[in-house]
This record gives C-alpha cells, structure tokens and sequence, in this order.
C-alpha cells in the first residue's frame, strides 16, 4: 500500500504538466534531483503497468533526501473541476455538450451512454475545445469517456473486471491531474424482476469488488457515473407510480449501500445533506416542466479525496436547453 503525502507527488505532477513537459515524471527527477538511472527503472515499467507513477512516488517518499525535497509542495493546491454526465447519445447532442463545455470549463468529464461505436466518437470536435479523451464506445448503445481539458487522461482500465464474457461498454478509468477518475454507467435492470435486474446486480458486485482492490491500494480516486440507483427516498420526487422500478428496488439501495461502506464518501450529500439534489426529469409526463427528478448520477469519494471536496452542484440549465439530455451535469471541485 502506498504510504505518506500523495498531496505532494500530485502538486509536482500538477506544476510539469502544467509547463506542457513531455513527461511530468521526467521534470519531477530534476526538482527532487533524482539520478537519471534511477528514474530509468521506473520508467521501464510503462510497459508493463500504468502505476508506475505510483511505483517511483513510493519510492521518492521512502527516500529521505527526496522526500524532504517534496515537502515543499505540500501546501500548494490547485482546484480541478470534475464533472459527470449522461449525454444520451454523444453525436445527436454535440452541440448541447460543446456548448456547456466552453460555458463550465471542466478539468475533467466523464460520460455515459454515448451511443456511438468507437470510430464514431467526436474525438476531433472535442480537441478544438481544448479536451483530450479516452473512450469505449458500443453501437446504440451504453458507451463511455473520460475527458481532461488541456490534459492527456492516461488510460488505466477500459472494462469492469469479473466477466470477460460482458462485451457491454460500462466501465472505463483514467488518470488525471494524479487521481484516477473513473466513468460508471451502471445497467439500468428494467423491468424487474428479470434477467436484466440479475445482470444489474451481478455488476454491482463486480463493481465492488474492484472498488475494493481501489480502496486497498491508498491511490486517491474518484468513482463518477451514473449509477441507475436512486440511493434513497429524498433523491426522488414523491411518488408510487416507481414503485417496481429497478431504480429504487431495496437490492439496488442496498448494494449502493454496501460500496459505500467500503469507505467512500458520497460527494453531493456532504456538500448538501438533505434536499433534493435532481440530476434526471424523464422525457415523458412533463417530468422536467414540473420538477419531477431524481438523482442518478453521483461521485463517490476516496478518503483522501473527500478531504479535498471544496464545492459541488448540478447544471439544471443544461437540461432546459433544446435538444437535451434527460439528464443534467453533476460537478465538484476538489482541491489538488
């Protein structure tokens, strides 16, 4: 397990990329003043692992020379702005999503159900805006991304572990500003009872068995997606009429209960504990005209992340706009 200050590594790694060095790991073996054939042992690894960043910050902070050199940093934080979003279907709604990147200016986005394959994505759209991506796209269906603003996401995993017969686009990891960000698009199990309700809960499992693997392994780490479970009755509006609905089954609660009694921190309900946070207004029923949501979409937080989250909210604008989402962008801010 990684030990001590990742605060610092981070702010260095922050102050490379920022300078658009090739490699933030390379500029950080001359503040520390690491010898190059040290830092050549570590670098080898990229080959093997997308941890090898973690592998030589372990290293720098078991080394007292080094670690003392880090110190320095510690205090300095720079605020990134994380955002998730189900945008329904990436190329129908472009413009919907260019237009609320270029308005919010997140550092980091992670989308769901982009509903493109994966030669299909607007990888090029996306790059005039500034945004850099790492992507799993599905024909019609599921899809998703994670986008950093001026960054390169370095991809970590591109599927949820568990069933290597599960083809479905659902899971995809990166790491950003030196914190793995992840984009969740969990099934959505309708109706139930069913296969399909089955197959939403086996995934959970398998969500939270790797979560776990995350939790052990001390790496800060943001879990952002869109869950399809509503966690409990004051994340929806009143009503029976949802009774049956896989949503708000007490299995769905239930499990989203037990991930976060792994040890993470849901980030909107410690900005704003009680009230309605509304993230999704159905399309039918007048849903949005009459305020009728709930909240599906959600961040759950690392330790030492949760103790970073300065600032939260929910786009609801975007979802008033022509050709909308049914769902609006959630963000916070966490100082890094």
């Amino acid at each position: 397990m990684l030990r001590g200050s990742w605060s610092r590594w981070n702010t260095i790694g922050n102050f490379a990329k920022e300078r658009s060095c090739p490699s933030a790991d390379g500029l950080i073996t001359r503040i520390l003043r690491v010898p190059d054939a040290v830092f050549s042992v570590f670098q080898d690894q990229t080959v093997s692992t997308p941890f090898s960043s973690f592998c030589f910050f372990d290293f720098c902070l078991r080394t007292p020379k080094y670690a003392t050199r880090m110190k320095c940093w510690e205090d300095v934080r720079h605020p990134v702005k994380v955002a998730t979003f189900n945008i329904n279907n990436i190329n129908k709604r472009l413009d919907n999503l260019l237009a609320w990147l270029a308005k919010a200016q997140p550092d980091v986005v992670s989308l769901q159900e982009l509903k493109a394959e994966h030669g299909a994505f607007p990888v090029n759209a996306l790059r005039k805006l500034g945004y850099e991506a790492v992507w799993q796209g599905e024909r019609s269906w599921n899809g998703v991304a994670i986008l950093a603003r001026n960054h390169v996401p370095v991809l970590t995993r591109s599927s949820l572990p568990g069933d290597p017969k599960d083809t479905q686009a659902r899971y995809i990891e990166a790491a950003v500003h030196g914190v793995l960000v992840t984009s969740i698009y969990l099934p959505n199990g309708n109706p139930q009872p069913g296969p399909k309700f089955n197959y939403k809960l086996a995934w959970f499992e398998r969500l939270m068995a790797h979560t776990a693997e995350l939790m052990a392994s001390g790496v800060p780490v943001v879990l952002a997606g869109d869950y399809n479970v509503v966690p409990t009755p004051q994340d929806i509006y009143p009503t029976r009429s949802l009774d049956n609905n896989a949503l708000i089954q007490p299995e769905s609660r239930q499990a989203f209960a037990r991930l976060l009694a792994q040890g993470w921190t849901d980030a909107m309900r410690k900005l704003r504990p009680a009230g309605p946070l509304w993230t999704f207004w159905d399309y039918k029923f007048e849903r949005w005209e009459k305020d009728k949501g709930m909240r599906l979409d959600h961040f759950l937080l690392s330790p030492k992340m949760s103790d970073r989250l300065a600032d939260g909210s929910v786009d609801r604008w975007v979802r008033g706009e022509v050709n909308a989402s049914d769902h609006a962008p959630v963000w916070i801010k966490l100082d890094v």
